[in-house]
């Protein structure tokens, strides 16, 4: 039995098509994986399935879209049938706690008050977060929010679960839940999925859609089948596969003594405060101190929750400590949502924004980062990827002697993933290094291309060393 299909589906931002006639049909119980590079299309063909394109997102639009028996019916009605987690988790969350968030999600869907309590507890349960139950929303980390959006997709217990990288910003135990909210589903629940940590969610779907650069299918049919058949040309686009070869490790450059950055006792705050038992402010970090020299690419790292964007705002100059200091020139910041960065009407002023007129570093960035063919497009209707090669590419091109990057690779496919490490590499090295700090969940770039790793538990440092001496470390404990 059929639960959704597109039929013929063609959608165009601006006049550019980013999907041209995508076509099939996804039955009860399949189990889907969509794949392809940055700006192929795959969130949009999510986008089309769960009705925001083309009724919340402007966009030329032709086809169809069946979703539950009924062809092409606004978003609302859609959600009887479809839950959803956007790549954006935090663009859901609308009420001040959780619980009350998930709340609506259940009594827009007409369940009895008297279970909505019952119902709140089981979704929260399933994605591994029933902890998070009274937390403000305004408090929640990016993975914490990411298993709160899974968790109110689950809530109504739909017929197809459509997700858009929910791995994306978790940390490993975060990925293990959604595996496993994933193989506890019912058996007639359809999902259908656009994810690049294919190793780490362990089984893949039983079928897979892969998507050309212009957004055609270019192939549909069993994941091994597929994989086997375009292997070759799918790993060409920059597409993440499974069973990818560990990355060569790539560091090997030279650390500067003077440090370009010291941070010294420092003590952040949320905005809204945590309680200890004896009723204190807990903090987010806690006595944190650490140099950052140049030369260095330095990974941070903890899971979900910890402290990692906290203490690279705090660093940037966006979040004020409470005690503790920061020394050195005021660092560049490449966001974990690099529309918050945004500040021109276009690309190519977006990155020329502080620099001086006609700078030839303009097109240079443009062309390094695959941004010179939407140069005078908004940076606001770009893909995903899009937004994250720009959002590096114009701070990249200020030079500055410190530069964090707040899960740089989040969003990308393999080619910009290894173009976006290789850009923060080669800026640690040169005449004159910077010192580089991004934080991850992607251990294998990590130990492809950090030359230290500083973890964070708790809000802290229960790790800081050579990356080579932290995963020795693993190996032996695993």
């Amino acid at each position: 039995m059929t639960v959704a299909s597109l039929h013929g589906v063609t959608v165009r931002f601006g006049g550019r098509e980013v999907l041209g006639e995508v076509s099939f049909e996804v039955a009860e119980g399949e189990r889907v994986l969509v794949i392809g590079p940055s700006g192929s299309g795959k969130s949009t063909v999510l986008n089309a399935l769960t009705g925001a394109v083309p009724f919340s997102v402007n966009a030329e639009f032709a086809g169809s879209v069946v979703v539950g028996g009924v062809a092409d019916a606004p978003v609302v009605a859609r959600t009887r049938t479809l839950g959803f987690v956007a790549q954006d988790p935090s663009a859901a969350v609308v009420l001040p706690t959780v619980e009350q968030d998930i709340a609506l999600v259940l009594e827009n869907h007409g369940v009895d008050p008297a279970e909505i309590d019952g119902r709140i507890d089981e979704a929260l349960t399933a994605a591994g977060c029933r902890h998070l139950r009274t937390r403000s929303t305004d408090a929640l980390s990016g993975g914490e929010a990411q298993r709160v959006a899974l968790a109110a997709a689950l809530a109504a217990r739909p017929r197809v679960l459509v997700l858009d990288e929910p791995t994306s910003m978790l940390d490993p135990a975060g990925v293990a839940t959604v595996r496993d909210a994933l193989v506890n589903l019912p058996a007639s629940v359809a999902v259908v999925m656009v994810e690049h940590r294919l190793d780490e969610l362990g089984e893949l779907p039983g079928r897979t859609i892969a998507l050309t650069g212009t957004g055609r299918i270019l192939a549909d049919g069993p994941t091994e089948r597929v994989l086997a058949e375009h292997s070759a040309a799918l790993t060409e686009a920059g597409c993440w596969l499974p069973h990818a070869p560990r990355l060569a490790r790539r560091w090997g450059g030279r650390v500067a003594d003077a440090p370009a950055l010291v941070v010294g006792a420092l003590e952040v705050h949320p905005s809204v405060p945590r309680r200890r038992r004896d009723g204190r402010p807990a903090p987010v970090v806690g006595a944190v101190s650490l140099a950052l020299h140049p030369g260095e690419l330095v990974a941070l790292l903890g899971p979900n929750g910890c402290g990692k964007s906290t203490l690279l705002r705090t660093l940037a100059g966006l979040i004020r400590p409470l005690s503790g200091s920061v020394t050195g020139p005021r660092p560049g910041m490449v966001f974990q949502d690099p529309g918050h960065q945004f500040v021109a009407h276009t690309v190519g002023d977006e990155i020329a924004h502080g620099l001086p007129r006609n700078s030839p570093l303009v097109d240079e960035a443009l062309e390094r980062h695959r941004l010179r063919h939407v140069a005078d497009r908004s940076p606001h209707r770009l893909s995903g990827g899009e937004k994250r090669r720009l959002s590096l590419a114009a701070m990249l091109v200020h030079r500055r002697p410190t530069l964090l990057a707040d899960e740089p690779t989040f969003g990308l496919d393999r080619r910009d993933a290894l173009a976006t490490m290789d850009a923060l590499l080669q800026t640690t090295r040169g005449p004159s290094p910077a010192a580089v700090m991004f934080s991850s969940h992607d251990l294998a770039l990590v130990e492809a291309y950090a030359s230290r790793v500083i973890e964070l538990g708790g809000g802290r440092i229960v790790h800081d060393g050579p990356a080579e001496e932290y995963f020795r470390m693993r190996t032996a404990i695993a």
